[in-house]
C-alpha cells in the first residue's frame, strides 16, 4: 500500500542535520507499517522495540540516559546485533507508554547525531501533555500520518492512470467524462470505506463492506478501550458523552461545537478537558471560526466558536449508523447526512495536504465552509454535497474581500465560474487530494 509519507521520511533520513523522528497520528493509521517497511527499503537492519508490547523494555531507561548502554541492552533483549549508526533503523514504538524512553530522545540528539532513530506512538499527544514527562523540546523531528488520503485510496483500488490523467489537469481543466465518473464512484466509496489502512485492505481483498465495516467496528472498540486504559473513570465518561455526540453535532444545519448539547447539565468548562484528550489522540480535529479573512489566520481565530470533524469518513460513517449501500446507492437515510460526510471528507483531505483549515461566518449573514493558506492568499472553499453548486455566501466572501483565487468543490466536473473579480475555480470533490497543486498553479 503506497504512502506518501515514505517520501517524506526518505527526506528525514537524507538530512545532514537530522534529529531523532517522532511519527505522530491517530492510532492504526499505519505509522508502524510505514516505519517498517521505510527500514525494510532503506537500511541493512532494523532494531524494533514496542513498549507497549513489551513493558519490561521500559527497565532499560531506569538508570541513566547513556545512549551506548540503553541501545546495547535493548539489543540484547531483543536477540539483535550490534547497532551500527550508519546502516541500522532503530523504531521506538507506542513511545508514549514508557515516558523515560521519550526524554531519552534529547540525549540521543546530542550524543548519536549520525544515529538513525524514529519514535511513534497513537496516543503520544496526550502523553506530551502529562506532567511527570520530561520532553526533548528543539531535539526531535515531528512528522504526522494520518489515514490513507483520497488519492491513496484510488492507488490501492488499482486507478493508477485514472489518477495520472486527474493529476495532469490539475490546472483545473475538466477531466473527460468516462474518468470522471469513475473517480466519482470511487470518492463514494471512500465515503464508505474511509482511509483507515485495514478497513482499504479488506476492502481491496474482498470487495465486501461486511468485511470492512467489522474492522471499522474493531477499531472504534480500540479507541473506546483507551478511554478506560489511559483515563480516569470520571474522565472516560465525559471523553465518551463527547465522542458520542459527534456525528449528531455534525448533522445539524449549524453545526457548530455546542457543549451544553453532548449532555445536560453539562457546561463547557467541565468537558474542554475531554475534548481536547481527543484532540492530541488525533480522533478529532477542530476548525475554528475566522470573522476578519487577514493573514495570518491563526491571529484572527476565535477558538470558542468551533466545529468538530472526525480524523476518518469511513468511522464517522459507522459512528452514524449508516450502512456502506446507503452511501453507494444514496439512499434518503444518507441524505440527511450527506453534507456533514462531504464536509468531513473535505476537512481529511485538506489537512492530509498539510493545510491548517479554519471557516469564515459573518454572524448570522453569511458562512464560507474553510479558510486556507495559500503562499500570501487566502482562499475561501465552498463545499457541496450534490451537483448543485449555487453558494450564496461563497458569492458574498468572495464580492466582499476580492480574494484572487476561490474554490467550490461539488460532484461535478471542473470548470471556472468568475467571481466579481475572484477566479472562482470549480471543482469535483475527489480533486481535493490535488488541491494545493491547483492552487500554486493558479496563483502563480
Amino acid at each position: 500500500m503506497e504512502r506518501t509519507i515514505y517520501g517524506e521520511l526518505v527526506r528525514w533520513k537524507e538530512q545532514d542535520r537530522r534529529k531523532p523522528l517522532v511519527l505522530q497520528g491517530v492510532r492504526q493509521c499505519g505509522k508502524t507499517y510505514a516505519l517498517k517497511r521505510f527500514g525494510c527499503e532503506h537500511f541493512r537492519h532494523t532494531a524494533y522495540f514496542n513498549f507497549e508490547q513489551d513493558p519490561s523494555l521500559c527497565e532499560v531507561f531506569e538508570y541513566d540516559f547513556d545512549t551506548t548502554r540503553i541501545l546495547r541492552e535493548l539489543s540484547i533483549i531483543k536477540g539483535y546485533g550490534e547497532t551500527d549508526h550508519a546502516t541500522t533503523l532503530v523504531i521506538f514504538d507506542e513511545i508514549q507508554a514508557c515516558p523515560k524512553a521519550i526524554t531519552s530522545l534529547k540525549y540521543f540528539c546530542e550524543e548519536c547525531p549520525g544515529m538513525f532513530l524514529a519514535a511513534a506512538g497513537s496516543l503520544l499527544g496526550p502523553a506530551l501533555g502529562h506532567h511527570n514527562i520530561s520532553f526533548p523540546v528543539g531535539k526531535v523531528t515531528f512528522m504526522r500520518m494520518y489515514p490513507l488520503s483520497f488519492g491513496e485510496f484510488a492507488l490501492a483500488c488499482g486507478l493508477e492512470r485514472e489518477l495520472a490523467l486527474v493529476a495532469e489537469c490539475a490546472d483545473g481543466r475538466p477531466v473527460p467524462s468516462p474518468i470522471a465518473e469513475r473517480m466519482t464512484e470511487a470518492c463514494r466509496r471512500f465515503l464508505a470505506v474511509g482511509g483507515m489502512p485495514e478497513a482499504v485492505n479488506a476492502w481491496v481483498m474482498t470487495h465486501d463492506y461486511a468485511a470492512v465495516d467489522k474492522v471499522l467496528a474493531d477499531i472504534l472498540q480500540s479507541y473506546a478501550n483507551d478511554f478506560g486504559k489511559y483515563l480516569s473513570a470520571d474522565d472516560a465518561l465525559k471523553v465518551g458523552w463527547i465522542w458520542d455526540s459527534i456525528p449528531v453535532q455534525l448533522a445539524k444545519e449549524n453545526n457548530k461545537w455546542v457543549f451544553s448539547h453532548v449532555k445536560k447539565g453539562k457546561r463547557s468548562a467541565e468537558l474542554e478537558n475531554a475534548m481536547q484528550w481527543l484532540v492530541k489522540a488525533d480522533q478529532i480535529f477542530e476548525l475554528n471560526m475566522v470573522g476578519n479573512p487577514e493573514l495570518p489566520l491563526s491571529f484572527y481565530a476565535d477558538a470558542t466558536y468551533f466545529k468538530v470533524y472526525m480524523s476518518d469518513v469511513g468511522l464517522l460513517r459507522m459512528r452514524a449508523g449508516l450502512t456502506a449501500q446507503s452511501i453507494i446507492e444514496e439512499t434518503p437515510l444518507f441524505t440527511n447526512f450527506k453534507g456533514a460526510m462531504t464536509e468531513n471528507f473535505v476537512m481529511n483531505e485538506l489537512l492530509k495536504g498539510g493545510f491548517t483549515p479554519y471557516f469564515w461566518r459573518s454572524q448570522n449573514e453569511a458562512e464560507v465552509d474553510f479558510l486556507v493558506e495559500c503562499g500570501e492568499q487566502i482562499v475561501p472553499i465552498e463545499v457541496k454535497s450534490d451537483t448543485h453548486t449555487r453558494a450564496k455566501s461563497y458569492v458574498t466572501y468572495c464580492k466582499r474581500y476580492g480574494p484572487k483565487v476561490g474554490v467550490r468543490l461539488s460532484m461535478k466536473n471542473a470548470g471556472d465560474n468568475p467571481v466579481a473579480d475572484t477566479l472562482s475555480l470549480s471543482l469535483p470533490l475527489y480533486k481535493t487530494t490535488w488541491l494545493r497543486q491547483t492552487l500554486e498553479k493558479a496563483l502563480s
